[in-house]
């Protein structure tokens, strides 16, 4: 039998049951459309989050007070944490190839100004925080480089705690409250939004020593270090652990670096793009059962035929190679109708949706059409050999 009328008989016998293809095919697309779709919003949002966590740099190191690690046994009065102060932030900048050291303290306060009062965020900071994060002032300026024991009284707002307390007005020099303590404006930062879920416009930025009076802290939250592109991390992390372990004795603080946050984070996006595309696949799996099926029923309805192809010289390779031609060719189309539905669903889910991240990358679309042929020779490979492995005369004999 010549090539050309294993092609010929293949497409005759999808196109005499319409009704049949179009149901093998509509299981197959919404299995691919599902896949996509949903690989798509997992994708979407990996990229979201990675760029939202990468806009203030890649060479961020951040250190904690305490120990993340457990060493196993009870240290008693020897395990207590030494607060991470101001005084440690400003040893750190002696790291070489360190540009920018930022102390940080936060929590929330109420902020009062012209007789109009808002709770919000307050970041306690240090100088170099424009620079460490990759933030511009729109007016005026950033808190300076005082005593980092005794600032003077200083505040920067966010655009939005800006608009809020002061409307239009030109807000500096005017005095504001921040948990009962008076504040002079100097700068109004520009607009960041909202930053992993964080709104960084409606803040109000303090020095941290500051800060740390009006929480009544004793140790700051982090202390954010920026190497320079280039440096060796390993070599800025061991800089920052010869330091503070001369200062506190011990290593009583964690480092983390950028690339360990980013490892992370990615790791657990990978989970969540793996889960929505197994929910997906779900869908896929039916679909395969579904050619499955049809091509048993098929087989067992087209036995006749077989029988005449046999009797007229077709090989069982031929009549193998016949029925999973039909079954790749059905999961083919399938899928090229469901890629249609999965990238179609993505943009009609953009457009609703705008804040809802979606991404279709080529490796997806391409990959999801392979798998459907590989389902369709997959669920056509019983039937085929079905088909196959039929005596000749005894097929004639059903007619």
């Amino acid at each position: 039998m010549l090539t050309r009328d294993l092609v010929r008989l293949s497409v005759s016998s999808i196109v005499a049951q319409r009704l049949r293809s179009l149901l093998t095919v509509l299981g197959i697309s919404v299995g691919i459309g599902a896949v996509v779709l949903l690989t798509s919003i997992g994708e979407g949002i990996h990229k979201f989050v990675l760029s939202e966590f990468t806009q203030f740099g890649t060479t961020l190191i951040a250190v904690n007070p305490g120990k993340a690690t457990t060493l196993g046994t009870p240290l008693g009065i020897m395990g207590t944490v030494r607060p991470l102060d101001i005084d440690d932030a400003e040893a750190l900048k002696r790291v070489p190839r360190v540009r920018a050291v930022v102390p940080a303290v936060w929590g929330n306060a109420e902020v009062k100004a012209a007789g109009k009062s808002r709770r919000t965020t307050v970041y306690g900071m240090g100088p170099a925080m424009p620079e460490a994060f990759s933030m511009k002032v729109q007016l005026g300026r950033f808190l300076p480089a005082d005593d980092p024991q005794s600032p003077r009284a200083f505040a920067v707002l966010g655009s939005k705690l800006r608009a809020e307390l002061f409307g239009a007005q030109n807000p500096l020099g005017k005095k504001i409250r921040v948990g009962g303590e008076r504040y002079r404006v100097i700068g109004v930062m520009e607009s960041k939004g909202q930053v992993l879920g964080m709104d960084l416009d409606d803040t109000v930025f303090l020095p941290a020593a500051r800060t740390l009076n009006l929480f009544n802290r004793d140790s700051l939250m982090e202390v954010d270090l920026v190497y320079e592109e280039g440096a060796d991390v390993d070599e800025v992390v061991a800089g920052i652990k010869r330091i503070l372990v001369g200062r506190h004795g011990r290593e009583d603080f964690t480092i983390t670096t950028q690339q360990q946050m980013m490892d992370v984070l990615g790791n657990v996006l990978n989970v969540l793009t793996f889960a929505v595309g197994a929910l997906g696949s779900i869908s896929l799996l039916v679909g395969g059962i579904g050619i499955l099926t049809i091509m048993t029923i098929a087989v067992k309805e087209r036995t006749g035929e077989i029988g005449l192809l046999r009797a007229l010289g077709a090989e069982r390779g031929q009549i193998l190679v016949l029925f999973l031609g039909e079954a790749a060719v059905l999961a083919g189309i399938g899928g090229i109708a469901g890629l249609v539905l999965g990238v179609g669903g993505a943009q009609l889910l953009t457009l609703a949706m705008p804040a809802l991240p979606v991404h279709t990358p080529w490796s997806y679309v391409l990959a999801a059409e392979v798998v459907a042929i590989l389902i369709g020779f997959a669920a056509g490979v019983l039937p085929a050999r079905q088909a196959a492995a039929m005596d000749p005369v005894e097929a004639l004999r059903t007619e």
